[in-house]
């Protein structure tokens, strides 16, 4: 579904790049015709489109560099798996720990895709000061945490913990096991 959601992003950035490009086309005609399609149009981007773009593209998507062709922020992230290896990878300020998993080849499960309905990218934070950094989870985490096997005080979801500068460094653990109830040892591939 995210996937689907960021091709409709994508789509409507490019057209409204394209709009953008139209108007200024427009512009360099002449001032008469200019005048008449001021007249007779909306505005080339307008507010709802904005906002629109606003809420498609909150979240970084897979790719080192923004609408503008600039080059993301990045902050260093530790996960420390199952048999106490540590993989250190860059994640993109935005993108949630679930994604940069999933784009590094790090068994974090995420059976739900990251829509709160389950509890497979349960992550235990190791350091109770990044811990107190994150946002309070909602109560939609909270009950779902309550599934996740091998709660802990720091315990959060993956999809829930977004990369922020003040987070750079942080260290993540994966738990023993997880709970799915789709079908018992199922492994999802990441989308």
């Amino acid at each position: 579904m995210f996937s689907r959601i960021s091709r409709l992003g994508v789509r409507l950035l490019r057209e409204g790049r394209a709009e953008t490009r139209a108007g200024n086309l427009l512009s360099s005609r002449g001032s008469l015709y200019q005048d008449h399609v001021n007249q007779h149009s909306t505005p080339v981007v307008t507010p709802t489109l904005q906002s629109l773009r606003n809420v498609l593209f909150s979240t970084a998507t897979s790719g080192d560099q923004d609408g503008s062709g600039q080059e993301k922020e990045k902050i260093s992230v530790t996960f420390v798996n199952k048999d106490g290896s540590e993989k250190t990878i860059s994640v993109p300020i935005g993108m949630s720990m679930l994604e940069a998993a999933h784009e590094n080849d790090i068994e974090l499960e995420g059976a739900c895709e990251g829509s709160l309905a389950c509890s497979t990218c349960h992550v235990i934070v190791m350091d109770v000061n990044d811990y107190n950094k994150l946002e309070e989870p909602t109560d939609e985490e909270n009950d779902m945490l309550d599934l996740a096997f091998g709660l802990t005080e720091t315990s959060r979801l993956g999809c829930q913990v977004i990369a922020k500068p003040e987070l750079d460094g942080m260290r993540l653990a994966l738990p023993a096991a997880t709970r799915n109830f789709a079908v018992d040892g199922y492994v999802p591939k990441p989308h």
